[in-house]
């Protein structure tokens, strides 16, 4: 068993607590961050004048090697090695002889730990916003091309006031744009170097902590060598903005789901995106919608779980703090799939518009414009309201909508009523004269997607 601390030890750690203990099984993971953190370290250990050039030139040349090898496939990490951290270490030491025992100078596995889960999280925070910013594209495309396409919009699963499909995918531009301005934010908060920091209260060597920062891209060190080494704030955040996208995801999931139903047949998903029944040749199953919707609750656990683990720990450094990673990293690798097939399937999939328009007509949708008509001609909403109602229930009673309801019969309910109720209610002008800012009229639907371009053209990931 390859270890880092066994001076203080008279007898072997038993194996079923070496196995416990031993964390190479998920944190191998972070095997190049492991190595770019050991090598900034070393290049500022040589400019500080704590290791000579020639030792800096050889174990760097070692750590390469190794980084090399491990890619490839030569240098497998094995579970005699403890932790990612001992593995690199014992491996170079193989290779380099005692120059590679210079390694460790100047810090702890506690500070080496914090940066390499920093480093990977933030490499996954770059993959992570590219992966959304994909998904803002294919919605705003969508929008650009159904700025006519009615539709009924709906609360409490009722069909309510008459929309647009432009409306409704802006709704979750507006949520996935938020996902990547809180991605944003965890990336600039976090960018701060915890190298140097060791165990818990730095160390005597003379380090350049803002050398090393620089090296590995962070905006600078961290200022409190306790808080460096049991800092998990930036997983949480992480771990929740993921939970938010999911979220979304999942919102949008049931959607489909239910646009994808025989009772709406709003949506037809593509073959690709699909699956069949063993039994029931008819069946075309949303499965990818079913399963992003039913893996929320993995990244939700994640967050749960972590919160949990932290909320006890004193400072600094504990043991439970392995726990982040495997949540973690599961977490991330949910959310990145989700991501990419929920955007492969909307990007494919077809919008059915005469069944979304002919929806919208049966469903009363346009009754508010209705009322807004008779307030127009002096009728007090209220009293407008319940005329409409009667109306409403009129057209129940004999299975038509207000488009097809004679005049003679409007004229019944409230003399109000000309010939020109027929355009006052027709989708189109419902939609078109709802022209402010976020509401669903083309003019005011164009200028929010020129917006979303805009934004998309200033981003880069």
């Amino acid at each position: 068993m390859a270890q880092l601390w066994g001076g203080r030890f008279t007898k072997e750690t038993d194996q079923l607590v070496y196995n416990f203990n031993a964390s190479i099984g998920f944190d191998q993971k972070f095997y190049e961050q492991d190595i770019k953190g050991s090598t900034a370290h070393v290049k500022m250990l040589a400019k500080q004048g704590i290791l000579t050039v020639a030792e800096r030139d050889e174990i760097i040349g070692g750590l390469e090697g190794i980084l090399k090898d491990v890619k490839e496939g030569r240098l497998p990490v094995t579970s005699e090695y403890e932790d990612i951290h001992s593995f690199v270490e014992a491996n170079l030491i193989d290779r380099i002889g005692d120059a590679g025992k210079k390694l460790h100078t100047g810090r702890s596995r506690n500070d080496q730990v914090a940066l390499d889960m920093k480093l990977y999280v933030r490499d996954e925070i770059c993959e992570l916003k590219a992966l959304v910013v994909k998904m803002l594209a294919t919605l705003n495309q969508i929008m650009s091309e159904n700025l006519e396409t009615y539709m009924p919009g709906f609360t409490h699963l009722q069909k309510a006031q008459p929309i647009t499909l432009a409306h409704h995918m802006g709704a979750y531009f507006e949520m996935f744009r938020r996902d990547y301005e809180r991605l944003c934010d965890i990336y600039k908060r976090m960018n701060y170097c915890p190298l140097g920091s060791g165990a818990l209260a730095g160390t005597t060597y003379p380090l350049d902590r803002d050398y090393t920062a620089q090296l590995l891209g962070f905006a600078g060190p961290t200022r409190n060598s306790m808080d460096s080494v049991s800092d998990r704030d930036y997983v949480i955040e992480l771990l929740s903005a993921l939970s938010t996208v999911m979220m979304h995801l999942s919102r949008f999931s049931e959607e489909i789901i239910i646009w994808n139903s025989n009772e709406y047949g709003f949506v037809e998903i593509d073959d690709a995106y699909s699956t069949g029944s063993s039994i029931m040749p008819q069946k075309k199953n949303p499965d990818i919608a079913e399963l992003v919707r039913g893996k929320t609750g993995r990244v939700y656990a994640a967050l749960t779980s972590i919160l949990t683990t932290m909320k006890g720990i004193p400072l600094a450094y504990n043991k439970d703090m392995q726990e982040d990673k495997e949540l973690t990293f599961d977490a991330i690798d949910t959310a990145k799939g989700c991501l990419a097939l929920f955007e492969g399937m909307l990007a494919t999939m077809e919008f059915k518009k005469d069944v979304m328009e002919k929806s919208a007509q049966k469903g009363f949708t346009n009754a508010t414009d209705a009322a807004d008509y008779l307030v127009g001609r002096g009728v007090p909403f209220r009293d407008a309201h319940g005329i409409v109602g009667q109306l409403v229930l009129f057209c129940i009673e004999h299975r038509i909508s207000l488009d097809e309801m004679k005049l003679a019969d409007y004229k019944k309910i409230s003399p109000v009523f000309e010939e020109d109720i027929y355009d006052a209610i027709s989708l189109k002008t419902c939609v078109e004269k709802r022209m402010t800012l976020g509401a669903p009229g083309p003019d005011a639907m164009e200028q929010v997607v020129e917006a979303n371009r805009a934004f998309l053209d200033d981003i880069s990931c």
